[in-house]
């Protein structure tokens, strides 16, 4: 049996900036201390803990798992991709999104076609947490299958895949959010006209025009953000 730290050695070990204590107590057989030890890691950011947080992604008890890929993504160290990429199949949804998380936080292309692969998990958090890492990604490879989530029915993913598809840019992509500008939902047609005055493409202008005309006063949100959108664009491109 592994020692068992207590919270007070931890917070002590934190103050002391003791990275070794730290590592160590990731062995611990208390699950609570092992979490904790990652996330105090987590903020430390030191590299020489990544091997020991690799090890505790294999943790049977989901929350260490979860905590230790939150750490490897504070830290960045890119020998946690492939790891990262593996538990995004978890069981638990809660560490299938820190795992995404993390990867964005690492941001190494190798995440990009395994995170679409794993756009049809069922879980709404954990789908739109996706969505926003391959907007963070920035590869054009992730438009297409944005774009399909699109036809999703609930709203939330919508609006959050048109934040993503703003970042990404390019012609299809411009499209698809121009199409979104009459979205049924309040939100998502207000991230489709903020994207678009991100993007700043002038060709756009006028389909926000339109759908400003067409508003007639129905959301002063919605009018505001198209106003702005367009004043965006006008600014970018005098």
């Amino acid at each position: 049996m592994f020692k068992i730290f207590s919270d007070e050695e931890l917070e002590k070990m934190r103050d002391d900036n003791n990275i070794t204590g730290l590592i160590n107590a990731l062995g611990d057989s208390d699950p609570m201390i092992k979490s904790k030890a990652a996330y105090i890691l987590a903020d430390v950011g030191d590299k020489d803990a990544v091997e020991a947080l690799l090890k505790n992604l294999d943790d049977k008890i989901w929350s260490v798992r979860k905590s230790a890929a939150l750490a490897l993504g504070r830290i960045g160290d890119k020998r946690a991709v492939d790891p990262l990429i593996n538990l995004l199949k978890d069981d638990y949804w809660h560490v299938r999104e820190i795992a995404a998380i993390s990867l964005g936080l690492i941001g190494d292309k190798r995440a990009v076609e395994p995170i679409i692969n794993a756009l049809k998990d069922g879980c709404l958090n954990v789908k739109c947490d996706f969505v926003d890492v391959l907007g963070n990604l920035g590869d054009n490879r992730a438009v297409e299958p944005l774009i399909n989530i699109l036809n999703e029915k609930d709203y939330l993913l919508r609006a959050c895949t048109v934040i993503s598809l703003g970042k990404l840019g390019g012609d299809k992509a411009i499209m698809s959010l121009v199409g979104t500008l009459n979205d049924e939902d309040y939100f998502v047609r207000i991230n489709s006209a903020n994207a678009l005055g991100n993007i700043g493409d002038q060709s756009v202008v006028p389909y926000l025009k339109s759908a400003l005309n067409n508003s007639k006063g129905e959301s002063q949100g919605y009018e505001n953000a198209l106003k702005k959108a367009i004043q965006k664009i006008k600014t970018r491109n005098p």
